[in-house]
């Protein structure tokens, strides 16, 4: 039996250097956010018959190569408590960047607060998902917008072992910048690290002040072996 996230997890965490990368890039990398034992074990979720609400084989409809499936609710508790742990930092964070746009919108201090706006415009079904990548598969570049109600920040956390488990499949971004050409990043993830980005923009501190930019995300080829990763968006879906 997998226990609960230890609280020293939150508190290990630098969120003042996760603000700053993700200001100065769009992404920033939390390692270790779980254990091996705790990756395995979200993994293994993959096998198993229910638990989940939906099932997408992304090749169906042009999204890439690979499968994702959906939670249902009630969420596994390991899922739900990485999800709460992580809202309610980045929610500061997401507030200070709806300041920085000028918009007027602020986001509620506790992931139940948000899951009530959802429900309040209609959005009732829970994101979280697990992905599953074998040779060839691919993600490509997306944005996993839902709804009206948008929280500009998910994570993405790597369980399988990159040049172990598999091959190839790294985590990708692109930025699509004002009169400039697009800027790609590549993030590098260990078995157990998150990456919390940027969903759909960010602001951008320019020359002639803030100003918006998009981004979009994806995985590229799996070359060998089997990658899995938990992705947690945080707004629900209609």
């Amino acid at each position: 039996m997998i226990g609960a996230i230890p609280a020293a997890t939150w508190d290990a965490i630098d969120w003042a250097a996760a603000e700053a990368s993700l200001t100065r890039q769009g992404y920033a990398r939390l390692p270790g956010l779980v254990d091996r034992a705790r990756a395995l074990a979200l993994a293994a979720l993959w096998d198993m018959e229910s638990g989940f609400r939906s099932r997408v084989i992304m090749a169906r409809h042009g999204y890439g190569q690979g499968e994702y499936r959906y939670f249902a609710r009630p969420l596994p508790p390991l899922v739900a408590a990485l999800r709460a742990g992580l809202y309610s930092p980045l929610a500061a964070i997401a507030n200070r960047w709806q300041e920085a746009l000028g918009e007027s919108l602020r986001f509620p201090p506790t992931l139940a607060g948000l899951e009530r706006r959802c429900r309040a415009a209609g959005q009732v079904k829970p994101t979280p998902l697990l992905l599953d990548y074998g040779p060839g598969d691919f993600n490509c570049l997306h944005q996993d917008v839902y709804g009206e109600v948008f929280f500009p920040l998910q994570a993405a956390i790597l369980l399988s072992r990159p040049g172990e488990d598999f091959e190839g499949g790294q985590f990708v971004l692109v930025e699509q910048r004002p009169r400039q050409q697009s800027r790609p990043m590549v993030v590098a993830l260990a078995q157990g690290d998150a990456v919390v980005f940027a969903g759909r923009d960010r602001p951008r501190n320019g020359k002639r002040g803030v100003h918006r930019v998009v981004l979009r995300h994806g995985v590229s080829e799996v070359i060998a072996g089997r990658r899995r990763t938990l992705g947690l968006i945080f707004h629900d879906a209609r």
